[in-house]
């Protein structure tokens, strides 16, 4: 079953058309939404919750109009959004408890969920303090936990990660990846950061001037390719060991690039590749670290793609992608 489907889903405003005939079908699992910013994330968000209404076409959730069923979507859908909207003089359990009130809970019911919810966002001994002193990690995760307390079946998480260090990024992306492995709900999540929704997502859904440009499972963008991608070790004949190897299978006729960081990619047209890898290793003294078949990258699909976004149009996009390999 499909948790979220749109059929020519338009909506223009004065100046600008957000969403231009949107049609897209997304199911249960882990999705990622990527687009520049101004490509339509948030006014699809605002759809799908029933907090906007669309100028053309229909969108669904779980089943649910959200034109005319936007009440019974919201008790069912979790929402973190992008912006800062915790009042700073209530601590988290204060707030989570009135959301969880919000959403139905009995007062009884709602204390005991967001306990639980708080801790699995490792928002525990924290969660009486005011929010107002909380760091930018700390509000992030009250913003999910907030989203998640009420059970729902589906989240719609807008640029979780804005604000967080690497480390703090790299926990919020475990927490959204356990949000369906471990509770079986399903995730929508807004990104410009490419390598995160790589790294996250089971499927992909790009928009870009309010279009669809592509919506494929993640297995496809980042599909193998016919290359190897080596690491290897220095020696003391070879302090260079990756320019060393580079050296020697271009002179043995093989197609070989650099890669990022320490990385050799050499074309692999057949299983012969592999020996002859092996044996220039060998000959240099080289210690061989990895030696696996290379996948694409999100990025790299998109570039290479003639009807893809530009570099300079989604500069944050490109530049989380590097910053991830």
């Amino acid at each position: 079953m499909s948790v979220i489907e749109t059929e020519s889903l338009t909506k223009r405003y004065p100046k600008v058309t957000a969403l231009d005939r949107l049609t897209v079908d997304i199911g249960p699992g882990v999705t990622g939404l990527v687009g520049a910013n101004g490509a339509g994330k948030s006014t699809l968000i605002k759809i799908l919750l029933g907090l906007a209404p669309a100028t053309e076409g229909t969108a669904r959730v779980l089943g649910k109009d959200s034109a005319t069923e936007g009440g019974a979507i919201r008790e069912r859908v979790g929402y973190m959004p992008e912006h800062d909207c915790l009042p700073p003089d209530v601590s988290a359990t204060e707030f989570v408890v009135h959301m969880a009130r919000m959403s139905g809970l009995p007062r009884t019911a709602a204390r005991e969920r967001t306990a639980d919810t708080l801790r699995h966002v490792g928002l525990y001994e924290e969660r009486y303090r005011p929010m107002g002193g909380y760091s930018t990690g700390m509000k992030q995760r009250v913003k999910l936990a907030q989203a998640l307390v009420h059970d729902p079946r589906l989240v719609l998480l807008d640029e979780p990660t804005n604000g967080l260090d690497p480390a703090g990024r790299d926990e919020m992306l475990g927490l959204i990846r356990r949000i369906h492995t471990d509770f079986g709900i399903s995730v929508l999540v807004t990104s410009h950061l490419l390598g995160e929704l790589e790294r996250t997502s089971d499927h992909i859904v790009v928009v870009d001037g309010g279009r669809l440009l592509r919506s494929q499972t993640t297995a496809s963008f980042t599909e193998a390719t016919a290359s190897l991608a080596i690491e290897v070790t220095d020696s003391d004949a070879h302090p260079d060991g990756t320019g060393a190897l580079t050296a020697a299978l271009a002179d043995r006729g093989f197609a070989v690039t650099a890669g990022a960081g320490h990385l050799v990619h050499v074309e692999a047209a057949d299983e012969a590749v592999y020996d002859a890898v092996r044996d220039a290793i060998a000959d240099l003294g080289l210690g061989l670290i990895r030696m696996e078949q290379r996948r694409h990258r999100i990025a790299e699909v998109f570039q290479d793609a003639p009807d893809a976004p530009r570099a300079q149009d989604t500069p944050h996009a490109l530049a989380g992608q590097e910053a991830a390999t």
